[in-house]
Order: C-alpha cells, then structure tokens, then sequence
C-alpha cells in the first residue's frame, strides 16, 4: 500500500472502509477528530504479507469496542474472551474491505495474516507509523487507525520482512 498509491488517496480508502465496517456491522458512527484513546485500551493488528509490505494496527478504547461488540451481539453484556474474538472478525473485515478497495484502485491483490488482539498497545518491530487517522463516536470513546510501513534505513534503503 505504501508505493502503490498517495498517502492522501490511502487515508480516503482507510477512512471509508473504517467508517462503512464500523457503522454496517456494529451500529457505531465514528467522526474523525484529535481526540486519542485513553489509558484503556486494546489492539488489534494485522499484517499484509502479499502484495504489499505494510500492516494496519486499532487502538481503540475497550469500552468503544465493548459496544461495538453488544451492538453486533445484540447482547447486553460480552464477556471478555467475545470481545476479543470480535475485534478480531471486526478488523479481518475491515481489512478484507481494505484489500478490495486497494484491488480496484491499484490492480494488487492483497493477502493478510490472521489479526492479533492484545489489551494495552501494540507497536509492531521492523515498522514504523506513516500516518494515523483518530475516531471518536458520540459518546466521546476514541479509536485510532495506524498505517505502518517497513522501517527505514538512514541510507534510504527499506527493512526487510520476516
């Protein structure tokens, strides 16, 4: 993703399949904003390992996916094992839209691995962050959607992945 289009044309696809996931499979409508997430947090990340050499990191305040998990449950309450394994279904879906979009866009095909989820953040090695998009819903829970890229080298050349 990161040489086969702009950075600006990225954030607009990144935006869209955030915005379309979050509303169609767990009723939440998030704005962009500055707000960051808070201390309590959970992460989920993925990496693309075909065509193209990036990875996408959320970090999302646990209560923002918590409801996003009892909206897409229709459930009062989740227990924390299902919170887990939603984010994770949430963001292979996210992603799969972000693939697609990236197929018509630049005729790549994308693979990705499966999503890890931990609590806290996640910072992935050999990677570092090209650009963030934050989100908040109506009742001021906050998201952030993180590209990261290969690391660069001081010499220009780029790290290779594992």
């Amino acid at each position: 993703m990161n040489n086969a289009v702009t950075k600006e044309r990225l954030a607009e696809i990144l935006d869209r399949a955030i915005q379309d996931v979050t509303e169609q499979t767990a009723g939440v409508r998030l704005n962009q904003n500055n707000q960051s997430p808070g201390e309590d947090i959970c992460t989920v990340h993925i990496t693309f390992d075909k065509g193209f050499s990036t990875s996408l990191t959320l970090c999302a305040d646990t209560s923002l996916l918590y409801r996003m998990a009892r909206n897409s449950f229709h459930e009062d309450e989740v227990p924390p094992e299902d919170l887990e394994e939603f984010a994770k279904e949430y963001f292979n879906v996210l992603c799969g839209k972000i693939a697609g979009a990236m197929f018509q866009t630049t005729q790549v095909a994308a693979h990705f691995g499966q999503p890890m989820f931990c609590r806290g953040r996640y910072e992935p090695e050999g990677q570092e962050i090209q650009f963030v998009l934050t989100y908040s819903d109506e009742n001021s829970a906050s998201a952030q959607l993180i590209h990261h890229v290969p690391c660069s080298h001081t010499d220009g050349t780029v790290s290779e992945q594992s």
